[in-house]
């Protein structure tokens, strides 16, 4: 049986990740292909994630950049080793919102973290699959007010947690590291300040340029 292929949909909070990773799962199953799908740092079937999530979202609890990493990490290994690993091996595509690029950009450009500790650490922990995602794009929303007004769109109050509630200052470093992120990795970079079902039909004609058509 083929493996499944392994997608990532990345970038900032409030870009559209979610609906876009639900809208390519319905492409997906329109076109007869199975998937899963999670939202690092958290699969709902993993209890321990969604504990690690609660702490990390948990703007209160100050920690070092560092602590971070390695939080991002054992939910990243748990999500990995026990969720997506055996859904690839059995043929089922896995659809992800976020991966370590996350980490590369929020704990490397933004909180400063050396990008060798980084991929030290991940390496340790994922696998060589999980770094080299089948295909990958990377959302981007330059716009702040449109990204804030999203969020809070979406939570029903202005940002709290950890990151989302961090300056403009911080936030445009998360903007500029997803920007440089995709040209050292050759990911392409899509604007999400459109609609929706525009933004799917732009992601689903650069992932088949990377994975064929599908």
């Amino acid at each position: 049986m083929p493996k499944g292929k392994y997608v990532v949909i990345e970038g900032s909070d409030g870009t559209g990740k979610s609906t876009q990773v639900r809208l390519l799962r319905q492409y997906l199953q329109k076109n007869g292909i199975d998937s899963i799908e999670f939202h690092e740092p958290e699969d709902a079937t993993l209890p321990i994630t969604s504990k690690i999530r609660n702490i990390i979202k948990d703007k209160n609890l100050e920690r070092k950049p560092e602590t971070n990493l390695l939080l991002f990490t054992i939910s990243r290994h748990e999500i990995w080793h026990k969720r997506a690993k055996p859904a690839l091996e059995s043929g089922v595509w896995v659809v992800a919102s976020r991966n370590y690029f996350s980490t590369l950009v929020y704990q490397g450009f933004g909180e400063g973290l050396d990008r060798d500790l980084i991929m030290l650490i991940t390496k340790s922990f994922t696998s060589e699959d999980y770094l080299s995602p089948d295909g990958s794009v990377i959302l981007t929303l330059e716009n702040e007010s449109e990204r804030l007004k999203r969020i809070t769109h979406r939570d029903g109050k202005s940002p709290s947690d950890t990151f989302e509630s961090r300056d403009q200052k911080f936030q445009k470093k998360l903007f500029d590291g997803y920007v440089e992120l995709a040209k050292q990795m050759n990911i392409p970079a899509i604007d999400s300040n459109i609609s929706p079902e525009n933004l799917n039909k732009k992601i689903v004609k650069e992932l088949s340029a990377q994975i064929g058509k599908f």
